[in-house]
């Protein structure tokens, strides 16, 4: 029945869901792994992996990009292991479009590259997300909201869910450039719940970028609550990078605009030194975070201190080609200027620079930037310039105001729209799931008939095939049975010959000695003999005689004292009689000796052991090996628990093995205490059962507590176990004194 057993197993298990933690790779990491690869298999698959996690917006990511799917195929045609290369042929062509600058090829090779990556069930979240900007480049916000928010209702139908979060990504991003703070947050917070389940990098990613938005929106309240959930965030997960600049970033401009300078000064920092220690980006990052620092200084009336920081970043966006909205956020740069020229009370540069950054904000169509920049250079023209361009740029911002007041109302109607048809979406998509596990419920009960069917035949054959083999073995087994009759009346005999043996053991021993004595005896006689006979020839021959017989005499005689020795050995082993004993001895003893095991020898070196031993406790009847055997089995499991949790990479984690004993009324405590891995209650039920086991296959046979509970139940006493999952363990052993 065992191969049986082994086959219904096969025919009803199912594959296992993919880990988290293929997303969370860690690029760099996976980057050196392939370097250390020398097997083409093993390079396919870690090129795969890093293709999936790569971030293509960055210009050094796409040409390692280039380079890794080139490879990737050149491997692939000599193994054979990818299902299909087409959508890694058209990303190939779009990285290479998408360096040379030539952006709709690029963009229309890397959604085909998608479209393959869909039909082969394939996630590609990174490659979704990347294909934003390529769309900011070509400056077409519409159609990029038509792609993505068509795709998302695709994913939303058929999954997968990563690569919907990457449509809420970037639909997010759409809204939030249109001045549409409410859909964008929204988006931002909907990515944010999808991503935590496989990607916590994005996820913290998502709470920063909702958190700004609520900042832009005037919400400083909910903008601290989510920014400084991603720094919790960030720090949890050891995330560095852009990640973790974006919110230092995001809170120190919060409170800057919240003239809680100390506070600002505090983050700025640290968004200097995460600026400072990322390799790939570095001069972006200080760009920003040197904007930052100069608004704080003249935020501090110190304008002049603020001016060679300003310097720095211009250099650095000049030679980087920054433009004015960046991953980061908006890059202030001419904004800045302005402030620091007015703070100087040189306000024709000022005007300059205002203008400057309306004119940028203007062309790249950021509509979030455009009325902040109106409203200042209204400010400025009122106080500084003047009332005709004031008015001039008054009216500006009224028409803009209108404009996205149209553009609101408008979106309210559209959201009310929207609500109706998202609706009507909805049902329809719960149809189309319903459909689909309907259809999945329908293949799964024909495959476990089909699945029941072979079973049955399987269960048919294999009864016939034992009937025929128990008809066989029938008569077989009759002899058998009259033969094992036989033996056990021979054994009892033999047994009983085993008893008797040790006292007629005793017996032959004397007459064996005396035989062994006279045979030395006569030995030396005969060679001390004077040779006087008439016929010496025939004396020789019979002294030769003589002499050879009494050596045979003496050589058996020390046989059988040996054999007779051995048997007297046998028959006083396995008493089993109960002797009092020093328990506190008993513990020590084989305490030590499963430290010194060949298991533990390496291992129990850096375990703690603690013992506190009562000197109160009286001796107790046991038989010394059988209890010895019980302790044994506690301690080799206790130190196996702690090695296990060692050998797991805990942090700040110390194994720990602690025994005591105790003087109960009437009784007497050995309690063994390790701080390992513990048990859950469903094993803790089944810990002292026959041949159940938590250890790999080949270290544990389960016997072990089981023996133990049997040999302490013999000597009257008890056996309990205490244990928490990821806590450790106690076994109390109590034996009665009398």
């Amino acid at each position: 029945m065992k191969w049986i057993i082994i086959l219904l197993l096969l025919v009803l298990s199912r594959p296992l869901l993919a880990q988290k933690q293929y997303w969370n790779a860690d690029y760099d990491s996976l980057y050196y792994t392939l370097k250390q690869q020398s097997a083409d298999t093993a390079r396919v698959r870690t090129l795969v992996h890093l293709l999936r996690v790569t971030e293509l917006s960055e210009p050094t990511r796409r040409v390692q990009a280039t380079e890794l799917v080139a490879e990737l195929l050149r491997l692939n045609a000599r193994t054979r292991q990818l299902p299909t290369e087409a959508p890694y042929q058209e990303l190939q062509a779009g990285l290479r479009l998408w360096q040379q600058e030539q952006y709709t090829g690029a963009l229309a090779a890397m959604q085909q590259a998608i479209e393959l990556f869909d039909e082969a069930g394939q996630p590609v979240p990174a490659l979704l997300i990347d294909l934003a900007p390529i769309y900011n480049k070509l400056r077409d916000s519409d159609r990029r909201f038509a792609y993505f928010s068509r795709k998302l209702q695709q994913y939303r139908v058929h999954g997968p869910r990563e690569n919907e979060a990457a449509c809420y990504v970037v639909l997010g991003g759409t809204y939030r450039h249109r001045g549409d703070y409410n859909q964008a947050i929204s988006h931002y917070l909907h990515a944010a719940d999808l991503l935590r389940h496989f990607n916590r990098r994005l996820f913290s990613n998502e709470l920063m970028v909702a958190g700004s938005t609520y900042a832009e929106w005037g919400n400083t309240r909910k903008a601290l609550y989510y920014l400084q959930q991603a720094s919790i965030w960030n720090d949890k997960s050891k995330i560095a990078g852009l990640q973790r600049f974006y919110s230092e970033h995001a809170v120190a401009n919060l409170y800057l605009q919240l003239q809680n300078l100390p506070a600002a000064a505090r983050f700025i920092d640290k968004a200097l030194q995460t600026a400072r220690a990322d390799s790939l980006n570095s001069g972006i990052y200080t760009a920003y975070a040197l904007i930052l620092q100069s608004q704080l200084l003249i935020a501090r009336q110190q304008p002049a201190a603020a001016l060679p920081l300003l310097r720095r970043a211009q250099q650095l966006s000049d030679s980087l080609q920054m433009d004015i909205t960046g991953r980061p956020g908006e890059f202030a740069l001419d904004a800045t200027w302005a402030r620091y020229y007015t703070a100087l009370g040189n306000y024709p540069p000022a005007e300059k620079h205002w203008q400057k950054a309306y004119a940028l904000a203007t062309a790249a169509n950021f509509q979030m930037l455009r009325p902040k920049y109106l409203r200042e250079l209204v400010r400025f023209e009122a106080a500084h310039g003047t009332p005709a361009k004031a008015q001039q740029y008054s009216l500006a911002y009224l028409a803009l105001q209108d404009t996205l007041n149209k553009m609101q109302g408008g979106n309210l109607l559209a959201q009310y729209e929207g609500e109706r048809i998202e609706q009507k979406q909805n049902e329809q998509i719960a149809r189309l799931r319903q459909e689909k596990e309907l259809q999945a419920l329908r293949l799964r009960q024909r495959n476990q008939l089909l699945a029941v069917a072979l079973l049955a035949l399987v269960l048919i054959s294999g009864l016939g095939v034992m009937v025929y083999r128990q008809l066989q073995t029938n008569r077989r087994t009759l002899a058998q049975l009259r033969q094992t009759q036989n033996q056990l009346v021979q054994s009892e005999k033999w047994a009983f010959v085993g008893e008797v043996s040790a006292g007629i053991a005793h017996e032959l021993q004397n007459p064996l000695n005396f035989m062994k004595r006279f045979a030395e005896v006569s030995t030396s006689l005969v060679d001390n003999m004077d040779h006087k006979t008439g016929t010496p020839a025939l004396e020789q021959e019979i002294l030769l005689g003589l002499r050879q017989n009494l050596q045979e005499i003496s050589q058996h005689g020390i046989r059988a004292s040996a054999i007779i020795k051995d048997m007297l050995e046998h028959a006083r082993t396995g008493t089993g009689q109960r002797i009092t004993t020093d328990l506190n001895a008993l513990v020590l003893e084989y305490l030590q000796l499963a430290r010194q095991s060949q298991e533990f020898r390496e291992s129990a070196a850096v375990v703690g052991v603690e013992t506190s031993l009562s000197p109160d406790l009286p001796p107790v009847p046991v038989v010394p090996p059988d209890m010895g055997r019980v302790l044994l089995n506690l301690f080799t499991n206790a130190f196996y628990a702690v090695t296990q949790r060692q050998q797991s990479g805990e942090p700040n984690y110390e194994p720990m093995v602690r025994v005591d004993s105790s003087l109960v009324p009437g009784a007497v405590q050995v309690r063994v205490h390790d701080n390992g891995t513990g048990m859950p209650e469903e094993v803790r039920n089944k810990v002292f059962e026959a041949f159940f086991t938590t250890k790999p296959l080949g270290e544990g046979t389960g016997l072990g507590l089981s023996l133990s509970h049997d040999i302490v139940k013999g000597h009257g006493g008890t056996i309990s176990v205490a244990s928490e999952e990821g806590r450790g363990t106690q076994f109390t052993i109590t034996l009665p004194t009398k």
